[in-house]
């Protein structure tokens, strides 16, 4: 297992459980810091409850929900009342986060090598992956690891994917988000997320295309951030003047302003909808951020990256009880079928909605007066960003949505 973050945690505390043997490596160390929203929907609250995190315990803060900000108007929108997902979301910091999946894996079985920066692929003759090479200690002592099965979960910079010929797809363009902590401890107590739609661009003027958040946190702070998209017509993004240009428009009681900044302004790639395929190759399997599992409607990917590991755990403890060869390899090429078949469609719309839509105008056209004053409208696109519904279809919403992403040519896992 390559990278202890969320991805790397899930999929090794799940194989653990199913009696695999697991060397987890990681080239940093815990806690850590690491660019997020630090946002949990109800959809990374199931996976979570699925692993057994207690989600009670002190420094986890409940969500009722979002509020959706646009042109001077807010709306309330509540999780939704699922059969299939709690009706609450989560905030915590990564600081925090990633440390305590580590240490449920391990508690599970799972064997963790941390300082240890994974340089290569180790391939035989056929160009299989039976191992990786790796620099560990302060004095970076060269070491092999061998494995019938390697699972990569680094995050956006996928050096094991690329070093096995794995590249990204050109044609799917990459989001970027930039975070900073300030401390503002009345603001922390908000029971929803904060979305803002109607951002500028510093450079243009124009719509941002993508949106901010205010993300309470329980503590006496807030993550407060923006993403989006490369503009179709102007390029990137000056993230760090957006937010400024942003910021300046917030309340002063917020106390959002530079003697209250708790952090640096940091940044991130976020490589969406399936931007590298197949998700398996040569035995080696794609998780997370590394797999570009990141939600193309909202950006979200902690969610995805413990969903995708579960069933990457699930794949490999079943292959490993065939012999190597043809037989293990067809129960490995599930993975990417099982991931198509979960979030194709909707990611192949959600990135055809980028393209069109998003990279264009952003997200302030789809909140204009009529929808915001629809609740069902407002849920309906709710659960479509958040990929919010129950299968099959709970109420006339699911039926929509449901029906809506059946309408998209299914594809295939290289498609």
């Amino acid at each position: 297992m390559v990278g202890a973050g969320p991805a790397g945690s899930a999929a090794a505390l799940h194989l653990a459980r199913a009696g695999i043997d697991v060397l987890l490596l990681e080239k940093g160390d815990f806690p850590r810091e690491k660019v997020c929203g630090d946002g949990l929907t109800p959809r990374g609250v199931h996976q979570l409850v699925r692993m057994g995190i207690d989600i009670d315990a002190p420094g986890w803060k409940r969500s009722r929900g979002m509020r959706w900000v646009c042109r001077g108007r807010q709306v309330h929108i509540d999780w939704p009342a699922l059969g299939r997902y709690p009706d609450f979301g989560l905030t915590r910091t990564r600081h925090d986060f990633d440390e305590i999946l580590v240490r449920h894996a391990t508690a599970a079985g799972a064997r963790l090598r941390v300082g240890t920066k994974v340089t290569g692929p180790v391939t035989d003759r056929a160009g299989r992956i039976t191992g990786v090479t790796a620099e560990t200690g302060k004095d970076r002592r060269p070491v092999v690891f061998h494995a019938p099965l390697v699972v990569a979960a680094e995050g956006a910079s996928a050096r094991t994917a690329l070093a096995m010929g794995l590249e990204r797809d050109p044609a799917r363009t990459i989001a970027t988000a930039a975070r900073r902590y300030y401390r503002s401890p009345e603001r922390s107590r908000d029971e929803y997320l904060e979305l803002w739609a109607d951002l500028r661009c510093s450079r243009t003027g124009r719509d941002l295309p993508g949106y901010g958040w205010i993300f309470p946190l329980g503590d006496g702070r807030l993550n407060v951030g923006l993403g989006g998209l490369p503009h179709r017509r102007h390029g990137a993004l000056d993230l760090r003047g957006s937010l400024d240009l942003w910021l300046a428009r917030l309340p002063a009681e917020w106390g959002l302003t530079e003697e209250n900044a708790e952090s640096p302004l940091r940044s991130a790639a976020l490589p969406m909808g399936f931007n590298r395929r197949p998700q398996y190759a040569r035995g080696l399997l794609l998780v997370g951020d590394c797999g570009g599992m990141i939600s193309p409607w909202s950006g979200e990917g902690i969610a995805q990256a413990l969903e995708a590991a579960e069933v990457a755990a699930e794949t490999v403890a079943l292959a490993l009880t065939r012999s190597s060869g043809p037989a293990r390899e067809r129960a490995l090429r599930r993975y990417p079928e099982e991931m198509n078949r979960r979030w194709g469609r909707y990611y192949r719309l959600g990135n055809a909605a980028g393209d069109h839509v998003f990279s264009r105008v952003g997200y302030r056209p789809l909140l204009n007066r009529w929808v915001m004053a629809s609740p069902v409208v407002l849920d309906t696109l709710a659960r479509l960003l958040t990929h919010l519904t129950d299968e099959p279809s709970n109420d006339a919403i699911d039926t929509v949505l449901n029906s809506l992403v059946r309408l998209v040519p299914a594809g295939g896992a290289r498609s």
